[in-house]
């Protein structure tokens, strides 16, 4: 019997290129931020949430390290990291402030704006295309910071039920580009994403050095501080019971950031005239040609074998552990029109003015910088001022109990 050869069909595949999607921006760190964020929402949709945070949720974190040396190389730089602080908790943090995670990732994955603000540290702050969430760059003092009060702030929004007036810290990045280091963290726009702001006041209760300097006023928008407000007559006119309501709140946030030996916050107030004749608005900004986000054939077989992403924590063999290029940013849903009644997500900090006052406003107050501890740094500012203004001056550098009684004195006589 003569042997037959069996003879094996040797399966021939063709390299297929997959489309590859773009975070185009006018600088790398914002096109590895807008990858970051899709990055790590995506990883969070896979795990699998505990009802309870642990204790070790509150140190713990992700990071990815890209050498993509081709991958998305006209649009993203060829070494990166991205490093998310306490993902579960601010996962957490964000389901408790009433913000869907896909949501907040088409938001930070499109066009993010650079603003004309700069804190005294130097700071950068952004604005998502859709005017939600603000981005703003930390110094290496208020990340330690928010590591120190992160567990505390987290208990507090849930014992008060996310009804505060702090600042709502969505999430914290580390993002390293260039060999440079940059901490970003997310915030939810205190204004309306679709009302004009008309005025704008920062407000620490303080008459000192508190006014708006000429380069300020020059802005199309400039931001007002106390004495600019008091010489304005201005007053924020909600009624008796809305004006109990948020001195409440303040009273209470302000005794959670004394109790953390925090000071040196403000009251920012967005003022919007209901009657003033706007321009049109547009729910989105215009975008760069140039920084649209694109779709372009993929790097194919050279790539597909090479990979391209390392993750820092191992890639397995099936590349169960290497990240896929993100996913096209969806469409932003346009925002809705203003019929005259306040949204409780587009408007959450949002205000009407007393029908009494006969004026017809909308305000929007919130807490801002609650970063700053009352350390060296402010004791020596302090002793400073009081020799420079005398000790009963109302110098903004006092010790945090009394920063948080002077400014709630001064709060409750802006408010009737």
């Amino acid at each position: 019997m003569s042997g037959v050869t069996a003879k094996r069909k040797q399966l021939k595949l063709k390299a297929v290129a997959p489309k590859q999607k773009l975070f185009r921006a006018n600088e790398p760190l914002l096109s590895v931020f807008m990858w970051g964020i899709n990055h790590t929402v995506s990883e969070l949709n896979r795990v699998n949430m505990h009802v309870m945070l642990m204790p070790d949720d509150f140190k713990s974190y992700s990071k990815i390290k890209v050498d993509n040396h081709m991958f998305n190389k006209d649009s993203m730089p060829s070494h990166f990291k991205v490093k998310e602080y306490c993902p579960l908790v601010f996962k957490n943090l964000r389901d408790r402030f009433g913000i869907d995670d896909t949501q907040y990732m088409v938001s930070l994955t499109k066009h993010i704006m650079s603003t004309d603000s700069a804190g005294k540290s130097g700071a950068r702050l952004f604005l998502s295309r859709d005017k939600r969430y603000f981005i703003k760059t930390l110094v290496s003092e208020e990340v330690e910071m928010m590591h120190h009060i992160l567990k505390q702030y987290h208990q507090y929004i849930v014992e008060c039920h996310a009804q505060t007036l702090l600042p709502q810290y969505l999430g914290m990045y580390r993002l390293t580009v260039n060999d440079t280091e940059t901490y970003m963290v997310v915030m939810r726009n205190v204004f309306s994403p679709r009302l004009t702001i008309h005025k704008k006041y920062d407000l620490k209760g303080s008459t000192v050095d508190r006014q708006a300097s000429n380069k300020e006023r020059a802005k199309e928008l400039p931001t007002f501080k106390d004495n600019d407000f008091v010489n304005d007559g201005a007053v924020i006119s909600v009624g008796t019971e809305e004006k109990e309501k948020v001195m409440q709140m303040l009273q209470k946030d302000t005794e959670f950031l004394s109790g953390l030996h925090i000071m040196d916050y403000s009251l920012i107030v967005g003022i919007h005239d209901c009657t003033a004749q706007d321009k049109l608005q547009r729910n989105t900004f215009p975008v760069p040609a140039d920084e649209e986000e694109e779709e372009e054939e993929g790097l194919g077989e050279e790539v597909a074998e090479e990979g391209g992403e390392e993750e820092e924590n191992g890639v397995d063999e099936e590349g169960d552990g290497i990240p896929t290029p993100p996913d096209s940013p969806q469409p932003i849903t346009p925002m809705p029109p203003f019929s005259g009644e306040l949204d409780g997500e587009l408007e959450r900090f949002g205000i009407r003015s007393a029908e009494t006052s006969g004026k017809t406003e909308v305000y929007f107050i919130a807490l801002i910088d609650v970063l700053t501890k009352y350390g060296m740094k402010k004791r020596t500012a302090q002793a400073a001022k009081t020799v420079k203004h005398g000790t009963g001056a109302e110098i903004s550098t006092a010790r945090p109990d009394q920063y948080a009684r002077r400014f709630l004195d001064f709060i409750s006589k802006c408010i009737e």
